[in-house]
C-alpha cells in the first residue's frame, strides 16, 4: 500500500497507513495469558528461544551435566527428543526412568540416544548401579524431570524415596526442574498445587504445562510443554545469572499511534526490539515481568505478562495500573510526543481537503510523571537522539529524575530504530558515563540490566 508522511519535529511522522485489526480484547486476552503463565512458580521458556536471537552457537551446552528423569506419562516418548536436543547442545546426559515410565517407552532407545547406559531399577543387583544414584546426584549440574506426572511430584514433595529417580534428586544438591504432562483435573486438584507450591517454596521449579487436547481425548490444560521450551528453559537455567529473582520488571515498548481519522496515525519508526529484548532477557534472569507494549511485528513472549496498547493515553493507564507492583521501570517505548487535538470521524477524503491543517497537542510525558511517584523504584529511561547526545541525556536524566539512561544517536548507520543492532552511552544518576559499541540488542539488554543490579 502507498504511504506518504509528513516529519514533525525529529522522530515523529505522519503516516497514511490502515489501522491494523487489534481489538482490546487482543489486550485482554494477552493480560490473561501472562497473568495465567507467570504465577510464581512456573516458569515458561520463550518459544522464540533466546539464545537462538543471540547466536549463542550450537553448543551452548557444551560440559554440562544433565539428568533427565522420565516417568510414566504417555508423553514420555517426547523425552527422547529432549535427549536429542540435549546433546546436540553439547550437553552430557544421562537418564533414569520411573517403573511405569518402561511400560511407555524402553530403555534402550535413552541409551542409544544418550550415549549412557540408563537407569530404572534401584535394586539392581549389580553394585556399580547400586550406588549410582548418590555419583548422579553429586555429578548432575541440573535434574530435569520431564514428563513429570502428579505422583512424583508428590513423592519428592513429601520426602519419599522410593525408587531410582526420588533417591537421586533426594541425594542432589543440584537444580530441579519439572515440566509436568497429566490430565486437566489432575493438574487442577488442590492437592496437587499444594505440592507445587510446597516444592516451589523450597527452589524447585516448574515449566508450565500447554493447553490443548490430551491424551483422554479431552481439551484443557496439561499438555508437557513445547519440547524446544523445555529445552532452552534448561539452557536459561544453566547460562543466565539469577539476580533478578523476587524482583518485578516493568517495561514499555514499541511505538504509540495516535490517530488522525479512522486510517491514519502519527507513529515513529520504534519496533519495539529493544524493549522486548530487555523483557526478555529481565525474565530468564529470574524476574517477573511485565511489558507493556504498543504496535509491533514482534511475537508476544510467553511466560511474560503483556499488554497491548496504541496510543500514549493507553500507555499511561497500563503503566500506572501496574505501577505499585513493579520494583524497577525501564521505559523503552518510544511515546509519541505529538497527537492530534482533533480526531476526524471517519476518513479524511483527499478529494474534498488537498491542503488539510492538523492542529497538534501534546501526549502525556509518562517518564516525568513516573519520575514524581517513583519513591524507592529503579526507573530507567532512553534518550532517542540525533544531536548533542550527551547534554540532552543528562538534562532528562535529571528533569525526570531517572537512576539510569541510554542514550541513543538515532541517525547513527546500522543502529536505533529497526536496527536489531545498537550503540549507546548508559548514564547513571551520579553522571558517569559508559559506552557500548554497537552490539546485537540482546546483548545490550544483558549489559543494561547489569547496570541496573549495581544500582541501591
Amino acid at each position: 500500500m502507498g504511504m506518504t508522511e509528513k516529519e514533525v519535529g525529529m522522530t515523529e511522522k505522519i503516516e497514511i497507513a490502515t489501522l491494523p485489526s487489534v481489538t482490546r480484547n487482543d489486550s485482554i486476552k494477552n493480560d490473561i495469558r501472562g497473568r495465567i503463565a507467570m504465577r510464581p512458580h512456573f516458569l515458561h521458556a520463550t518459544r522464540y528461544s533466546i539464545l537462538d536471537t543471540i547466536q549463542r552457537g550450537k553448543k551452548v551446552l557444551k560440559g554440562k551435566k544433565i539428568l533427565l528423569g522420565v516417568t510414566g506419562s504417555i508423553a514420555a516418548y517426547k523425552a527422547a527428543e529432549i535427549v536429542s536436543l540435549l546433546k546436540k547442545k553439547g550437553a552430557e546426559v544421562f537418564v533414569i526412568m520411573t517403573e511405569s515410565a518402561t511400560k511407555f517407552i524402553q530403555p534402550l532407545t535413552f541409551s542409544t540416544l544418550s550415549e549412557n547406559s540408563t537407569l530404572d531399577n534401584l535394586f539392581s543387583t549389580n553394585d556399580k548401579i547400586v550406588v549410582k544414584h548418590i555419583s548422579l546426584a553429586q555429578w548432575a549440574d541440573l535434574i530435569l524431570i520431564a514428563p513429570a506426572t502428579a505422583n512424583i511430584v508428590g513423592k519428592i514433595a513429601h520426602g519419599i524415596a522410593d525408587d531410582m529417580l526420588t533417591t537421586t534428586v533426594m541425594a542432589s544438591k543440584a537444580k530441579v526442574i519439572f515440566a509436568p504432562a497429566m490430565n486437566k483435573n489432575m493438574i487442577s486438584n488442590p492437592l496437587y498445587q499444594q505440592n507445587v507450591e510446597k516444592l516451589s517454596a523450597l527452589g524447585y521449579e516448574f515449566i508450565d504445562s500447554e493447553y490443548g487436547r490430551l491424551a483422554c481425548g479431552e481439551t484443557g490444560k496439561g499438555r508437557l510443554a513445547n519440547i524446544e521450551d523445555i529445552v532452552d528453559t534448561v539452557e536459561y537455567a544453566l547460562t543466565f545469572k539469577n539476580d533478578f529473582q523476587g524482583k518485578t520488571v516493568l517495561v514499555t515498548a514499541s511505538c504509540t499511534r495516535e490517530p488522525i481519522d479512522k486510517v491514519r496515525f502519527i507513529s515513529n519508526y520504534s519496533s519495539g526490539k529493544m524493549g522486548f529484548a530487555l523483557a526478555k532477557i529481565a525474565r530468564v534472569r529470574g524476574a517477573r515481568v511485565i511489558l507493556i507494549t504498543g504496535p509491533t511485528s514482534l511475537p508476544v513472549p510467553t511466560g511474560i505478562t503483556t499488554i497491548s496498547i496504541e496510543s500514549a493515553e493507553e500507555m499511561k493507564k497500563e503503566v500506572f495500573k501496574y505501577f505499585s507492583e513493579a520494583d524497577i521501570i525501564i521505559s523503552a517505548a518510544a511515546v509519541a510526543d505529538f497527537r492530534p487535538k482533533e480526531v476526524f470521524a471517519g476518513k479524511i477524503k483527499k478529494e474534498k481537503s488537498k491542503n488539510p491543517l492538523i492542529e497538534l497537542e501534546r501526549t502525556p510525558d509518562i517518564l516525568y510523571e513516573l519520575g514524581k511517584k517513583k519513591g524507592d523504584k529503579i526507573l530507567v529511561g532512553f534518550a532517542a537522539e540525533t544531536e548533542n547526545l550527551a547534554a540532552n541525556a543528562l538534562k532528562k536524566l535529571k528533569e525526570k529524575k531517572l537512576d539510569l539512561i541510554v542514550a541513543n544517536d538515532i541517525s547513527a548507520k546500522e543502529a536505533g530504530f529497526g536496527s536489531d543492532k545498537n550503540r549507546a552511552r548508559l548514564i547513571n544518576s551520579k553522571g558517569t558515563a559508559q559506552e557500548l559499541s554497537l552490539m546485537p540488542k540482546i546483548d545490550m539488554a544483558e549489559k543494561i540490566l547489569d547496570e541496573i543490579i549495581k544500582i541501591k
